[in-house]
């Protein structure tokens, strides 16, 4: 069976329980429409392809992905242990998950634009005095000189930063309403508001 779905994070919000105040993030999971199956005999591998948001326009390979459903405007693959007895147009809701359950949300972080290493990487920077003039918020050394004689790669320098796929894992589903297909999770998940989101199951909180 399905243990994702295909949601937008829609904001944060405040939640007081018992113990106090929770941060929470609420997030519109669902509803999806099951669009394709890939079993190990045809494709190698079992996974179920969901599709999310109404499309106001597709174009030609959707369509024809998406003729059993309607316009879905996100479609996403899930790995599956067994399609068991998933079908085509089945609708996968918010209903599999319930209060107490850990998930791991998959999310693109927001794009911040070019940074230096301290913002980027949180470099201390260079010495602020003994004569120290133009190099508070520099690399310092980068490379050796005659050997190697190079920039190893992945040194960490300055350049883009954010806007990259990024999974925060055993978040706590703190409520469902299955009327609005909404879920309130502690914590904080990748991305801006209105972005999309790919939620799985992780198990239950002990």
């Amino acid at each position: 069976m399905v243990q994702g779905l295909i949601g937008r994070k829609i904001g944060m919000t405040q939640l007081f329980q018992d113990e106090g105040e929770v941060v929470v993030t609420a997030i519109e999971a669902g509803p999806c429409f099951v669009t394709q199956i890939k079993t190990e005999a045809n494709d190698g591998y079992n996974a179920v392809q969901l599709g999310f948001g109404e499309a106001k326009k597709l174009n030609a390979p959707k369509k024809g992905k998406t003729k059993d459903t309607g316009k879905l405007k996100h479609l996403r693959e899930f790995r599956v242990a067994d399609v068991g007895e998933v079908k085509v147009g089945q609708k996968i809701d918010a209903d599999m998950f319930k209060a107490g359950d850990l998930i791991s949300v998959v999310g693109i972080s927001k794009g911040k634009g070019f940074a230096g290493v301290v913002k980027r990487h949180h470099f201390a920077g260079g010495p602020k005095t003994h004569g120290q003039s133009d190099r508070h918020r520099a690399p310092g050394s980068v490379s050796a000189t005659t050997s190697p004689g190079r920039v190893f790669k992945g040194l960490r320098m300055a350049g883009h930063r954010g806007d990259r796929r990024v999974t925060v894992r055993n978040l706590k589903v703190i409520n469902v309403d299955l009327a609005r297909h909404l879920l309130l999770v502690r914590g904080a998940v990748p991305g801006a508001k209105k972005g999309l989101l790919l939620i799985n199951k992780a198990g239950e909180a002990k």
